[in-house]
């Protein structure tokens, strides 16, 4: 059987017999998830429940390239966002990773350094 791509623009939702969908057992459902292979989940429901996100650490080049942008030195840049000089140094030059809640606060920082600057601000 040939397989047709349709948008959900294409479907005449009028047409839906919506009793019938509503009355398929839950478990019919699954069946056909877990036997159609491109629509099986890839991951357990174990698996997905003991998953975390985890953010990609931000590059030593992306932190002197967003500093540089800002116009800032790197003590300027430590004292404006709460860094210590020798931390900035070493995500800087690679000696550590910028991963975690420092991660996500360089990526805010990127994006919207005066939105953090006011959230700082005492």
């Amino acid at each position: 059987m040939a397989i047709v791509r349709r948008s959900r623009v294409d479907i005449d939702l009028s047409t839906v017999d919506w009793a019938a969908l509503e009355a398929v057992p839950e478990a019919r459902i699954e069946a056909q998830i877990i036997a159609d292979q491109d629509t099986a989940p890839l991951f357990t429901d174990d698996e997905l429940a003991r998953a975390r996100r985890v953010q990609p650490s931000v590059a030593p080049a992306e932190i002197k390239s967003m500093r540089a942008r800002l116009g800032l030195s790197q003590e300027q840049f430590a004292a404006r966002f709460g860094f210590s000089v020798e931390t900035l140094r070493n995500y800087e030059q690679g000696h550590r990773r910028a991963t975690g809640p420092v991660g996500v606060l360089l990526r805010v920082i990127a994006k919207e350094p005066d939105a953090v600057t006011r959230a700082l601000a005492k």
